[in-house]
């Protein structure tokens, strides 16, 4: 029958934040139905990322499973030069993982808490009828709930159409290619920011190669891409014209936004939460999506604020810090040899980049100096 709920939560998108929420809702008693559009959790995006191993306090397994490195140290250079090291702090403080990976563990701990994984399987649109949700799905099918979570990526056809995030998304451009072979200083991440125009390089190792990106922040990715990785890769003991270049977008924090309406809730890349400084997106996309599930299940349960605080709770614990953070890249991007001087080379700069991605502080806590020290001492 028509009127009947196919479930009390459709979740689309089994990437990280859709899995997290599919996971917690799951596990609090709820029937869900996590909905992904690849044959398995993570085909489509076989790169390596770094997350901050605080992202455990969200969950009640142990991650360690998904991860393939621990990062002690991050090393910062200016065209690959001048160069500043610092230790991250606390034990194992920063994760790589592989995202293929990290989507099929999470999926898979959301299904032994219950949920029903149906992969291949596309919303092709979304509408409320009679207090339900209803998911038409690729071939004719309908799903129903009274529960929603949005979780399908940067390159959503949902969030906006619902009314959730930003109506004008503000992208990143990426090219990344992974690299298979040896690597040096396995326990520490590179960030390079003089070959980019308006951007940053980095590299993460990863067991048996590395992961690396090539990221523009203000304006259009620029044509130099592979002149950039021909330079970056030798600096790595790799040849020039190495792996497979792949290009993406990133869907990056841009404003105050609700992420909830009656019923539905917006998560991950789909929410436009990933970092406009440093391009950090599984944190938020984990963060988001546990507070998401758990939020939408209190709401099921008949606490009629529960949505209105994932959204409060999302723009306290996230959305102020990256405020800041956007505010330091447009000044840090827009004259990045002076930023590199007067923030990067500062004696205390690289500990407090290692904290904020450990995840123990945020940009609030240095955006004004920073950004006072940028514009007024330029010379």
């Amino acid at each position: 029958m028509s009127g009947i709920p196919s479930a009390d939560a459709i979740v689309v998108g089994a990437g990280p934040a859709g899995a997290a929420a599919a996971f917690h809702l799951a596990s609090s008693g709820r029937r869900v139905i996590l909905l992904e559009q690849q044959e398995s959790p993570g085909q489509a995006n076989p790169c390596g990322g770094g997350m901050a191993a605080s992202v455990q306090r969200w969950f009640p397994f142990d991650l360690s499973p998904a991860v393939d490195q621990v990062i002690r140290r991050v090393r910062f250079t200016w065209a690959l030069e001048d160069p500043v090291a610092a230790e991250l702090p606390g034990d194992a403080p920063f994760w790589i993982v592989r995202r293929r990976v990290l989507d099929a563990f999470l999926s898979l701990q959301a299904q032994e808490a219950g949920a029903e994984l149906r992969c291949a399987s596309t919303a092709e649109a979304i509408g409320r009828e009679d207090g339900l949700w209803q998911v038409r799905l690729t071939g004719g099918e309908t799903l129903r709930a009274p529960g929603l979570v949005v979780a399908d990526g940067s390159g959503s056809r949902h969030a906006g159409a619902l009314g959730l995030g930003p109506a004008r998304p503000r992208f990143a451009s990426t090219v990344s290619v992974e690299v298979d072979g040896p690597i040096s200083e396995a326990d520490t991440a590179r960030f390079d920011f003089g070959l980019v125009h308006h951007g940053f390089c980095w590299a993460f190792p990863r067991q048996g190669g590395t992961s690396i990106g090539v990221g523009t922040f203000i304006g259009q990715q620029s044509a130099d891409a592979n002149a950039v990785l021909a330079a970056l890769l030798p600096s790595l003991g790799l040849p020039p014209d190495a792996g497979t270049r792949r290009s993406g977008r990133l869907r990056v924090w841009d404003g105050h936004h609700p992420l909830h309406r009656d019923g539905v809730v917006v998560a991950g890349d789909a929410a436009s939460l990933c970092d406009p400084f440093l391009a950090e997106g599984l944190r938020p996309s984990l963060m988001s999506g546990s507070r998401a599930g758990q939020a939408l299940s209190n709401w099921l349960g008949g606490d009629e604020q529960a949505l209105a605080g994932y959204s409060a709770a999302m723009r306290q614990d996230w959305g102020d810090s990256m405020a800041w953070g956007k505010r330091i890249a447009q000044v840090f991007y827009r004259v990045p040899k002076v930023g590199y001087q007067l923030g990067i080379k500062r004696p205390t700069a690289p500990q407090r980049i290692a904290q904020i991605l450990s995840g123990e502080m945020g940009y609030g806590d240095i955006a004004q100096r920073v950004i006072r020290r940028l514009l007024f001492q330029r010379g």
